[in-house]
């Protein structure tokens, strides 16, 4: 099994380095995952995960710097945002989601084809705020309103008569936005409250050490100073026989 699947590791990684982002590709690197030894599997995708990121960041910056075409990018962000989900690298597919949206939007003046509508936003910005990207779902709630403010987002009203925005549509998208505003402020909180109780616990523990310290310094006073009056009394109690064994002065 380890060596099926190291050939089909050694195959998908030569695919990618020969630039082949294709579905071939792809189906080969979903073979990989298909195996049913879980602890195998889980090593798998920690090694899979760190050779796509690192491919991915190669080639983004090839295409960047041969200036290559908006539809090149888009095919090659298309094809790691496929590779990023089948792995569950959930935070890398969200970011080359959004770089890909926004590349579209920078281009859609140029070419109407490349326009981002408000419902791409939208998905965006649920998708972020299932997976606990609150400020990412944000911003793609700003995205989607403002889509539908400059006309890009229209809604057909199903009367038919003309082409407006419907409220209701941008009433959930501020709810949305509300919702992942306040579970970033929620996360904040918490994170603060750890940090705090991390640094009380700290505090507490460096209290209690120095008690422990003083502790032990008055024990060895203590213990010091019992042999030094053992000591004494010792001396005392020699002095004392010597001094009777004596003979008595005429």
């Amino acid at each position: 099994m380890r060596e099926s699947i190291g050939e089909a590791i050694s195959l998908f990684k030569s695919r990618i380095e020969s630039r082949r982002f294709t579905n071939e590709t792809l189906e080969v690197l979903d073979s990989i995952l298909a195996s049913r030894d879980v602890l195998l599997i889980l090593e798998t995708r920690s090694k899979l995960r760190d050779l796509i990121r690192c491919e991915a960041i190669r080639a983004l910056r090839e295409v960047k710097d041969k200036s290559a075409s908006v539809d090149e990018k888009l095919c090659i962000v298309q094809f790691f945002v496929s590779a990023f989900a089948l792995i569950g690298d959930v935070e890398s597919c969200l970011a080359l989601k959004y770089d890909a949206l926004v590349l579209r939007e920078s281009k859609s003046v140029e070419e109407k084809d490349l326009k981002v509508f408000y419902q791409e936003w939208v998905t965006f910005a649920k998708d972020s705020l299932d997976n606990g990207f609150y400020s990412i779902a944000q911003m793609g709630c700003d995205k989607a309103l403002k889509c539908i403010h400059s006309g890009t987002g229209i809604v057909v009203e199903s009367s038919g008569v003309g082409n407006c925005t419907n409220s209701h549509v941008v009433l959930d998208i501020k709810r949305l936005r509300d919702l992942a505003s306040s579970l970033v402020s929620s996360h904040s909180v918490q994170t603060q409250s750890t940090q705090y109780m991390k640094r009380k616990a700290e505090r507490v523990e460096a209290k209690k050490s120095l008690q422990l310290v003083k502790l032990k310094q008055v024990g060895s006073n203590l213990f010091r100073n019992g042999i030094k009056k053992r000591n004494a009394q010792k001396l005392l109690l020699s002095k004392s026989r010597v001094t009777s064994t004596l003979p008595m002065p005429d």
